[in-house]
């Protein structure tokens, strides 16, 4: 029996423009698009080893946005290996307008929490090694967030969240 446990292959979102969404996740977040169908879809990956990551499927310009607190995804997560990573796509963000909903010290982790133009959740995140996590089991219980592990150009950031 394989050890290796299952993985997320790709998310598949929509979006009203996918050529717009597709020109937006190049700049924001520097994808690769292995497969583009104008006006209907784009098949983009960070890791080139992929086909893709995430799939944006058009469904018009008058489609209705995601609504928070609805059931459906609430954001999709792209983690980077470093925290030197996660300051520079910070800084992209910020080069690009981007509009930061939060920033969160999750304790193991720290994530940027942002939306696409079609208000899709994004995160952008760095996690420690799992040997650096204080504990393996409540990851994320209150004595374990905020540590202040993860400094860089955020710090005085309105958007960072204090629990």
């Amino acid at each position: 029996m394989n050890d290796r446990p299952m993985y997320l292959g790709h998310v598949n979102i929509y979006v009203r423009d996918a050529d717009r969404a597709r020109a937006w996740y190049e700049k924001v977040l520097g994808l690769h698009t292995y497969h583009h169908r104008p006006g209907r879809a784009a098949f983009m990956s960070a890791d080139k080893s992929k086909s893709h990551e995430v799939a944006l499927m058009q469904v018009g310009p008058d489609a209705p946005g995601p609504m928070r607190g609805q059931v459906g995804l609430n954001h999709m997560a792209w983690m980077v290996d470093s925290l030197d990573r996660l300051k520079d796509a910070y800084r992209r963000l910020n080069d690009n307008h981007v509009r930061i909903d939060a920033i969160v010290d999750h304790g193991i982790s720290l994530g940027i929490y942002f939306r696409d133009p079609d208000g899709n959740g994004l995160e952008v995140s760095y996690e420690l090694p799992t040997a650096e996590w204080p504990r393996h089991e409540q990851v994320f219980a209150e004595d374990v967030v905020n540590r202040g592990l993860f400094p860089g150009p955020w710090d005085n950031d309105p958007a960072i969240v204090r629990r």
